[in-house]
């Protein structure tokens, strides 16, 4: 069987940065401990999962630590006006700091006219909740050539629906060409398989669970015979422990 390390070389070697995605502190940094890990993303859902109530101090007590590595904190306002106030005060707490923007407020509304309005500030954003090709689109066009910034497309959530997200990472890819300082980020990354995709498509970034990222450091390029043999006997195992009769 695969020994841990020898996944963690093959993550490491993937033509792919691998952010880890979650609002466990002491997990986050594990994980930003990690050289195969590259950067970190959070959101106020992860944040409200684990029991996050203050924003802006559980942010700075990560800042204290992650100074190197880029790392996306969300604004939570549905106004854009209050969005650009949050998107400049997340600015403004550390250089790696990108301020994440959803492509909508939840009326549907745009927020392209504030990407555009805040990248033409020199403010480095994560767009986020992205999942067609015309907000890609738009978002391509709003961006700022000489700024970085990072555009969020859900992957996952694109498969969810029983749609193939390749074909619209692929012109999402494409579409960003215009765009030198922009990456393509693989979102709501569902399974180990994901990071692979990802990766052989040329996304710049994916951005993985911390639960999926253990399994892919546990199971990456485990041999499949091996791994046959290994659930046989885990059956086996839980059989006995169950004292089963026949």
């Amino acid at each position: 069987m695969i020994r841990p390390f020898m996944s963690t070389d093959l993550l490491a070697n993937l033509p792919i940065k691998i952010f880890a995605d979650g609002a466990d502190r002491e997990g986050m940094f594990d994980l930003y401990r990690k050289p195969f890990i590259q950067g970190l993303t959070t959101n106020p859902s992860l944040m409200n999962k684990v029991g996050i109530t203050d924003y802006e101090t559980f942010a700075k007590l990560l800042l204290e630590t992650i100074k190197d590595k880029p790392i996306s904190f969300e604004v939570f306002s549905d106004d854009f006006e209050d969005m650009k106030r949050q998107a400049l005060k997340i600015r403004d707490w550390q250089e790696n700091v990108y301020a994440k923007i959803p492509i909508t407020n939840t009326k549907r509304e745009s927020a392209l006219p504030l990407i555009k309005e805040l990248a033409a500030e020199g403010v480095k954003l994560n767009v986020t909740a992205l999942l067609t090709r015309e907000q890609v689109k738009g978002v391509a066009e709003a961006l700022n050539p000489e700024v970085a910034s990072v555009v969020s497309v859900f992957a996952g959530r694109i498969a969810d629906t029983g749609v193939d997200p390749l074909p619209i990472m692929k012109d999402a890819l494409d579409m960003l060409k215009s765009q030198p300082k922009a990456e393509l980020l693989w979102a709501s990354v569902r399974e180990v398989l994901n990071i692979f995709q990802a990766a052989d498509m040329g996304c710049h970034i994916v951005t993985v669970p911390h639960d999926i990222l253990a399994k892919a450091i546990k199971m990456g390029g485990m041999d499949l015979a091996d791994l046959s043999l290994d659930t046989v006997q885990m059956f086996y195992k839980d059989a006995v422990a169950a004292g089963f009769k026949l």
